[in-house]
Parts: structure tokens; C-alpha cells; sequence
């Protein structure tokens, strides 16, 4: 500690900081790291936004009854999502004219949505290729023809979102092998440091990274490098090295899509092990495997994380693990 830092009071050390230039953001842009100076010494300056107040039902309200300038952009079947301020910042600082607020809604939900956003205990499962035949994969198929996908079809189709979409790909062989990209909706559009699209498949055979077999390659090959090449051509500010591609298992919907993230994109629980499985370890599984052109990824044990509120565990996992017969499927 040096003299000078002896003698300020701590608090008055912060009014003192004289910002140079930002280090860090996080991917929400909840953290900042900031590099500057006191008193001609450097310094670094880390602000974190404070966790939501959510101790009552009265708060919650408050909190709801500030929103303020509120823009839709963009909604599709019952998604939608919009920037807004939150009214007031910290000491009471007038913050009607920030967009701080990124929101999501969902209406009307079905009680699959509210047991998904819960807090509920996670657990990991692991799905041999037996529990995927007989349980898993009649579950993802009457999920499908429940309508739970009109929602990805109506942007494949033209009808929605088409304003969003970047980028369509014709196939190499057809429209079959094509694809469409557009900003993931927890994406800002601005921060290239926290980067997140979606490539959603033309295909409507292919639900999950399970129907993925060996005749698939050619076509998974040529699917990243065109995801690579139009994703820096997009954003020049990036390089190929700079994105990584992963699917999620399990998926949220079960049509076969590709999330686009920047490298830097600070790692939350949907990239963690457990949930995202990256698509070139997909495709270099599917390389290394014996057999013909059949031999899939359902022929293999995959383990992934469960809410023990969600279906898969409450009518599948839970089920198998007190050694009952599972309520979905054979």
C-alpha cells in the first residue's frame, strides 16, 4: 500500500478514479472491468450490477410497475422479446432513457414452461441407446406432432421473423440441406464479445443430435464451414477461430439447430458439460465409429443434466432409477 492510498478514505477513492479504457465485459453485461488511474497511479475498476430484489411479492410489483420505454424486437407464436429501462438507477439517477433492461415473455405458457424457468434440483442421467429407442425418442416424436415446433416452422416458412433473418443458405444438394441464421434472442445485436446465433436446419427429420448417423458427414462438414464463412463475413470484426458451435442435448425444441457463440462468451449452464456438446466433436465421434453409414449417435451412451421437474425426469429418469416402468413409451 502506498502513502498516498493510506491517507484517502476508502470511499473516497471511487469519485477519484479516472477511467482510461475498458478491460472486461461479461456476456450480459452485468460485469465490467475498467482500467484507470488515481492520483497518476493505475488502477482497475470491476462494477457488478446488484442481483434483482425479489425478498416479496410487493418488491416484485416495484419492480414491474417501473419498467419503462418498452421496444419490441421481435415475437413469434407466444415468444417475444424487448429492451426497456428500468426507470431508475443506483443513488436515484434518472435512467428513463437507457435500454437496461433485456426482456423475454412468454404468453400464454403451458405448465412445461414454468416447471423449465423454476428453480428445481438438477440431475445427470445418463441415456444408454435401449432408454433413447424405447423411451426418449417417442417422447421427442409426440413433442413434435404436439405443435411445440410451429414456432420454428413459421421462420423456415417466411411467415415470421424474416426481418431477423441474416443469412439463408440454399444447400449444397438442395433445399433440404439448407439453412437459415439468426440473432439468438438473449443476444444484445451490438456486442460482438457476446455474440449468439442460431442456425436452424431446412430438414424437419433430424430432432436432435441422436438422428445424427454417418451418412450425415458430407452434410455437417459443409453446414459448419458455410456457418463459418457467413458469420465472419457478417461480422468482420471476427475470426473462424473466434466462434464456437455447439447443440444441445437435451435440446429445448426438438428440431436440429446449431448455436453460434463467440469464444469470450462467458460460459453459463447452457455450454456447460451436461447440456452442449460441441459440433466438431459430434462430427469427429461420427468419423472414429465402426460400422456402415447407419451407425449413429443413438448408438451411444450420451449423460446430460435433468430438472427434477421436468418430464424426462419425472416420467422417464425418476421412474427408471426406483427401478419402475417409465411412464413414456415401452
Amino acid at each position: 500500500m502506498t502513502a498516498n492510498s493510506e491517507k484517502i478514505a476508502p470511499e473516497a477513492l471511487i469519485p477519484k478514479f479516472e477511467i482510461e479504457r475498458l478491460l472486461k465485459q461479461d456476456q450480459n453485461g452485468r460485469r465490467i472491468a475498467m482500467l484507470g488511474s488515481i492520483d497518476g497511479q493505475q488502477g482497475i475498476l470491476m462494477a457488478e450490477r446488484t442481483a434483482f430484489a425479489t425478498e416479496s411479492l410487493q418488491v416484485l410489483k416495484a419492480f414491474h410497475a417501473a419498467i419503462q420505454r418498452v421496444n419490441n424486437l421481435g415475437d413469434n407464436d407466444i415468444y417475444r422479446w424487448y429492451l426497456a429501462s428500468s426507470g431508475v438507477g443506483t443513488q436515484g439517477q434518472d435512467q428513463s432513457n437507457a435500454s437496461d433492461l433485456k426482456l423475454n415473455l412468454i404468453w400464454p405458457c403451458t405448465a412445461q414452461h414454468i416447471k423449465k424457468y423454476s428453480d428445481q434440483i438438477l440431475r445427470m442421467v445418463t441415456e444408454t441407446p435401449e432408454v433413447y429407442r424405447n423411451h426418449i425418442r417417442p417422447y421427442m416424436q409426440a413433442k413434435k406432432e404436439g405443435g411445440s415446433l410451429n414456432w420454428v416452422y413459421n421462420i423456415l416458412e417466411g411467415r415470421t421473423e424474416q426481418e431477423d433473418v441474416i443469412f439463408r443458405d440454399p444447400g449444397q444438394h438442395g433445399q433440404d440441406e439448407g439453412f437459415l441464421m439468426l440473432p439468438d434472442l438473449n443476444w444484445d445485436r451490438k456486442s460482438m464479445g457476446s455474440l449468439h446465433l442460431l442456425a436452424l436446419i431446412n430438414r424437419r427429420d433430424i430432432l436432435s443430435l441422436r438422428d445424427l448417423s454417418k451418412r450425415y458427414l458430407p452434410w455437417l462438414r459443409y453446414v459448419r464451414k458455410r456457418i463459418l464463412e457467413e458469420t465472419v463475413r457478417m461480422y468482420p470484426e471476427l475470426e473462424e477461430d473466434q466462434l464456437k458451435l455447439y447443440v444441445h442435448y437435451q435440446p429445448t425444441y426438438y428440431h436440429f439447430h446449431i448455436h453460434v457463440v463467440n469464444v469470450m462468451l462467458e460460459a453459463g449452464a447452457t455450454q456447460a458439460t451436461g447440456k452442449a456438446f460441441g459440433l466438431e466433436n459430434i462430427i469427429s465421434q461420427l468419423e472414429t465409429m465402426s460400422g456402415d453409414e447407419n451407425s449413429s449417435m443413438a448408438d451411444v451412451n450420451l449423460a446430460y443434466f435433468v430438472g427434477e421437474a421436468s418430464e424426462l425426469w419425472t416420467s422417464i429418469f425418476g421412474p427408471l432409477k426406483q427401478g419402475q416402468k417409465p411412464a413414456i413409451g415401452s
